[in-house]
Order: C-alpha cells, then structure tokens, then sequence
C-alpha cells in the first residue's frame, strides 16, 4: 500500500479519467472512425489541451452519472446497500434522462421506482428472459469500489463489485466485466509510477485473478466459463506482436461493442499498449495516448476511453492530466471532490 499522500492524486485521476473518457469519447460514438475522423479527434484533443479558450462545456454521459451514483452509495453515512444504489440510479435518471442511458436499463429503472425498491436486483435478473444484461453498464462505472477497497482484500473487493453490478446486469459476463474492470484499476492503484513498469507483469497478474474469478463458472452449463482468460490471452497475443497491433485486429480479437466481454479487456489493452515499456513517451503523453487510441477504435468509445483512461488515471495519477482538458470537462470540480472524500473515507477507516 503506498503512502497517502501518493494515493490522493491516484485517487483524483482514477475518477477524472473516467469523465475525461466520457466527455471526449461522447461525440464519436457509434461513428467510423476512418483517418479523416481519427484527424479531427486528434486536433479535438490537441486544442483541449492547448492555450484556455471560452466553449461549452464537454458533457458527460450516463457512465459518469452512475460513477458518481456508486461513489455515494459507498460514502453513505448509513453504509453501502444495494437499495440505496438503485435510489441513486433512479432519481439521477429521472433528474436528467437525456444522458445517453441504453433502452434496457430504462426499464430496470422504472421497475425499481414502481416497487419502491423492494428487491433491488430483481428487476435486472428478470431482464433478456431471465438470463440478465451482459452489457458493460457494470464495468463502467466500477471504479469508486476499487478506490473504497484500496486497503481491503481482493475477495471483498469481488463482493462488492457483484453488490454493485447486480442492481443492473446480473448476467456472468456483465459482472465479470466489472470484476476485470475493478480488478485492473486496483492494479494501477496500488503501483508506483515512478518505478519500473511491466505490462507482462501486470497482464499475468490479472489473468490469474481472473482464472479464479471464473473457477466459479460450470463448464459444462457455460461455454463462456472462461471467456475473460480467453480475451486476455488475446491481450497478451497483441501486446507480444504474435498478431500485428493493426485496428483490425484490435477490433477482431478484442472488440468495441457493447458488451462486456468486448470492451472491458479492450480498454485494459489500451492501457497497456500506451504504458512504461510499451512506448518512450512521457507520463502525460501516455495518459493521452491512452485517451485518443482508445476513442479512436470507435463502437462504445465513451465507454471503453472511460473504462481505460479510470484505469491509467489510477496508475500516473492527476498530474499527467492537462489541467486545459480537465477544464473543459462537465462537472469536473465534483468528480475531485468525490474522488477526495472518498480517499478521506478510506484513509480515516
């Protein structure tokens, strides 16, 4: 466990990473990101880095929203509770629904206002006939519980991911993701940036949390009993230049969609494809890489930016983020108070 004082800024940029991701990804959603595009992302970023200027602010979208929505869950005075979270969700929607919120959790949200929230995971386990969302709406927004259990075990950690994801997805796939997820920010968290980086290392490290992660799952009910070990093996092929690092294979092997299973490892390869070892820039340019290659892989990219920027916020910190970009984020000054009392809840535990 590093010193305090080196993870408050872990902390700020683990959170600010996931806005920055967000609010910049937001606008090339869904969009083909051929060359021409890829260039007006780049001189996007490059101006909001760049000398201030007077624009509207970058809005944030529904990964934020339920960030923040978890975040206060686990600051609750009272303690942690499913019903509270689902409270959140709800009236955070119900406050502002233009926020880009996907059609089936909508209806998990309308279920849960109806009964007064009386079974908070009811309303996802009956969703997609029963099987629930594989969706990555789980791994998005799961940071805030890697920053609550920084000083706490993996096995809690995994607990209260699942207490979190199940208010929405309660499909395997969609938990794991937010499992990975977690588990990757802890990582970043707990590392020190000023020593030697090792993206092998790293990737071993989550692999083999994720194999027991995945032990739980029937092999023989389950064909995707392994997927996650699967898709990281696909990391690993990539980063070792055993498949060439082109954006067709990324897209191949990893995926840009919607669902879990195909976004959460791609933004973990984002990460490690612009981190330390991977490439002679500096701190602040991997930060950056991080953010344009993963937003211009296209698909879910306000999501996947955001799931990857949260994870290399943890690891550089605060500082390595342009202090012009932050600026044009939406609601950036309560994504650092957030972080920060979060950081206090854990430190005076």
């Amino acid at each position: 466990m590093l010193d305090k004082t080196l993870m408050l800024p872990k902390f700020r940029g683990t959170l600010l990473g996931v806005l920055i991701g967000d609010c910049c990804g937001a606008p090339f959603e869904g969009q083909l990101m051929d060359s021409g595009t890829k260039l007006v992302l780049k001189r996007n970023l490059d101006r909001l880095e760049g000398p201030p200027f007077k624009a509207p602010y970058k809005k944030y979208t529904d990964d934020t929203t339920m960030t923040i929505g978890v975040a206060k869950a686990l600051l609750d005075p009272n303690g942690f509770s499913q019903k509270q979270l689902a409270k959140n969700f709800v009236v955070d929607y119900f406050k502002e629904p233009k926020r880009g919120y996907g059609p089936a959790v909508l209806e998990v949200f309308r279920k849960l206002r109806g009964s007064k929230f009386a079974e908070p995971t009811d309303p996802a386990s009956e969703q997609f006939g029963g099987t629930g969302s594989f969706g990555n709406g789980a791994a998005m927004r799961v940071s805030p519980v890697a920053l609550y259990c920084a000083n706490k075990g993996i096995d809690e950690l995994v607990r209260l991911v699942r207490d979190t994801a199940t208010v929405t997805h309660t499909n395997v796939l969609g938990i794991n993701g937010a499992i990975l997820q977690a588990l990757a920010v802890r990582q970043s968290l707990l590392l020190n940036p000023s020593e030697p980086f090792s993206w092998k290392a790293f990737l071993a490290e989550l692999k083999a949390q994720m194999v027991e992660v995945e032990k739980e799952n029937d092999p023989e009910l389950d064909a995707n009993h392994n997927a996650y070990e699967n898709q990281l093996q696909n990391v690993e092929k990539l980063l070792e230049n055993k498949v060439e690092q082109s954006d067709e294979n990324v897209l191949n092997l990893l995926g840009h969609s919607v669902a879990a299973l195909y976004s959460v490892p791609t933004a973990v390869y984002c990460f490690l494809r612009h981190t330390k070892d991977l490439a002679a820039d500096s701190d602040r340019k991997s930060f950056r890489n991080t953010l344009e290659y993963s937003i211009s892989l296209g698909g879910d990219c306000d999501t996947i930016g955001s799931m990857a920027c949260s994870i290399s916020g943890a690891y550089y910190g605060d500082s390595v983020i342009s202090a012009s970009l932050v600026q044009h984020c939406e609601a950036a000054e309560t994504v650092v108070s957030v972080a920060e009392q979060l950081h206090n809840s854990v430190y005076s535990q």
